[in-house]
């Protein structure tokens, strides 16, 4: 037998082995991390013109989060900061600091297909979901295992998922998001995956808010992104949003 195709059979074997807990726990440790710092661009293909919008952004955990807009001249100095279950927003243009709550959290960040219910629920899924395994299919020339997701817990912006998870990277490269009726509120995708360390990372998404008409959908790029570091607990505070 060629020995390729031999290798390809063995995975095969290997990956249908797997309980879905362990998908779940690979998706989960190539996706979270102790902390990262990230520069992005996100890209917002509007009706009638498209913004790019980088950022950089400071990260520990699930818990603190600190992002500064960079460009372009509109949203440059605006800042966000993500305190357990308290999120804040500083524009420089009215030198207001607002905290994001309740139904402001569904607004859509920057005029983009993504909310700030997206920001802020950014846990392991192990934590928030109990998954199963519905089959294997095969997604752009990769083979998949499509995982279905309900919520654990009540308030969930998304209570049901179903993702179409790499079976060589173990990364969603699909996912729809169900509201709890089944009604399909967003849809994404990842592609551009590459090595970092030991995981697998993404550095595209594609976010589209399936309740927009015509929505052409926003794209994250990551432009850089370093795992592990050391991030002073000074970045987190308050009155880093003024200055």
């Amino acid at each position: 037998m060629n020995y390729k195709i031999m290798l390809v059979m063995l995975s095969f074997v290997f990956c249908s082995d797997m309980t879905v807990d362990e998908i779940i726990n690979k998706i989960d440790f190539n996706l979270n991390s102790k902390n990262r710092v990230i520069t992005s661009e996100m890209v917002v293909h509007g009706r009638r013109a498209t913004r790019n919008i980088v950022s950089k952004s400071w990260i520990i955990g699930t818990n603190k989060a600190f992002t500064q807009y960079l460009s372009p001249p509109r949203e440059e100095g605006s800042k966000m900061l993500k305190l357990d279950d308290v999120l804040l927003t500083y524009s420089p243009q009215t030198d207001r600091i607002i905290q994001i709550s309740g139904h402001m959290l569904r607004q859509s960040i920057m005029g983009s297909d993504m909310s700030y219910n997206d920001v802020m629920e950014d846990k392991p899924l192990e934590q928030l979901y109990n998954a199963t395994l519905e089959k294997e299919e095969d997604l752009n020339g990769r083979r998949c295992f499509v995982l279905f997701l309900e919520s654990k817990t009540e308030g969930i912006s998304y209570p049901k998922r179903r993702e179409w998870v790499d079976a060589e990277y173990f990364l969603p490269i699909k996912e729809e998001l169900y509201a709890k009726s089944g009604k399909l509120l967003k849809s994404t995708s990842m592609d551009g995956i590459k090595k970092i360390g030991e995981r697998w990372f993404p550095t595209r998404f594609i976010f589209k808010d399936e309740l927009k008409k015509n929505s052409k959908g926003t794209e994250w790029i990551i432009k850089d992104i370093q795992f592990d570091q050391n991030i002073p607990e000074v970045i987190f505070s308050k009155s880093n949003l003024r200055k």
